[in-house]
């Protein structure tokens, strides 16, 4: 059961690699802490590292690390922790598996062009995707499926990652998901 200290919901933050996931993650937290709000993050690099510390990123190491990541974002939730996942997870599949375990969800898109992506590349994943020396990277040898309906779109090239994580708090306001009066609500119009 959720907390009375802390309200409890799922943020997932999903876009190719580099489109900008991270930058935004770490301004939502900034906003939330200043509303009260502690969220756990689960950055799927940190969590991957222990769980599969040789991954192969084929599909069936991926079905088994994204299945997980909802677990525990599932579980988190479910003990009134607040959850930020910042992943990836290029199937629709593995971001609608979250969404049905989690009652209070919102998805978030980064959309950044995949051009934008690779010129940023700052953990070479595309360069390594490039050599051949990295298989099955989004975008680029392995689909990535965009939210067919997600609850907010941030633009990864040109938003401002402080005023984007501001537009997420909103929508979690609006959605109900944060406590009356801690400045996440849309002002009457």
């Amino acid at each position: 059961m959720p907390s009375d200290r802390e309200p409890a919901f799922a943020v997932w933050l999903t876009g190719l690699p580099a489109s900008g996931k991270s930058t935004v993650t770490r301004a939502l937290v900034a906003e939330l802490q200043a509303l009260g709000v502690r969220p756990a993050v689960l950055e799927s690099d940190a969590v991957r590292r222990e769980i599969t510390p040789q991954p192969k990123y084929d599909d069936a190491d991926r079905d088994a690390f994204y299945a997980t990541l909802a677990f525990l974002a599932r579980v988190l939730v479910q003990h009134g922790v607040p959850v930020i996942i910042d992943a990836t997870a290029n199937r629709r599949a593995y971001r609608d598996r979250a969404r049905t375990a989690i009652l209070r969800f919102l998805e978030v898109l980064v959309r950044c062009p995949l051009a934008v992506c690779r010129a940023r590349d700052p953990k070479g994943i595309y360069r390594r995707g490039a050599e051949g020396t990295a298989r099955n990277v989004p975008g680029i040898s392995a689909p990535y499926e965009p939210p067919e309906r997600p609850d907010l779109v941030i633009d990864g090239e040109k938003d401002n990652p402080v005023d984007a994580a501001r537009r997420i708090v909103i929508a979690l306001g609006a959605k109900g998901f944060l406590p009356r009066g801690s400045g996440g609500e849309t002002e009457p119009g």
